[in-house]
């Protein structure tokens, strides 16, 4: 993935729903969603496990979260990916961005099929941070 679209993303994106968030404060998933909500994203927890996450409610998959989503960020392992990507497709986001580790080749060849960015393997708060963001953000 290029700097620029990577930038785009960052720049364009509101809304962040995070699978596999966690309540723990230890947990890598927990440290980037609370960064990227410091920075002004509004970060959806997707985690049946998790009844609220960084002040948000949590929901037990996609297809529950009341509001347009931009970015599916994925904090799971490869194995679940495909099934989450094909419900990024659904709810209509824009990019699924599969954080480190959780990278699934096939799953971001179905999401580009379908019209939407894929990033694999890759951090969204080591990118913000790499390309020294400061962006915009409203919302």
């Amino acid at each position: 993935m290029n700097d620029a679209t990577i930038r785009d993303i960052l720049e364009e994106t509101k809304t962040i729903a995070s699978v596999g968030l966690s309540s723990k404060p230890d947990r890598p998933s927990y440290g980037v969603c609370a960064f990227l909500k410091l920075k002004g994203y509004r970060i959806i927890p997707v985690n049946p496990n998790e009844s609220q996450v960084l002040g948000e409610t949590s929901y037990p998959d996609l297809a529950s979260v009341p509001v347009k989503v931009d970015v599916v960020q994925i904090f799971r392992n490869p194995e679940a990916v495909p099934a989450i990507v094909e419900d990024a497709i659904k709810i209509g986001a824009k990019v699924v961005w599969m954080q480190d580790g959780a990278g699934n080749p096939d799953a971001a060849k179905r999401a580009e099929e379908a019209g939407l960015t894929a990033v694999v393997d890759d951090c969204m708060l080591r990118e913000y941070r790499r390309l020294d963001a400061e962006l915009p953000i409203s919302g």
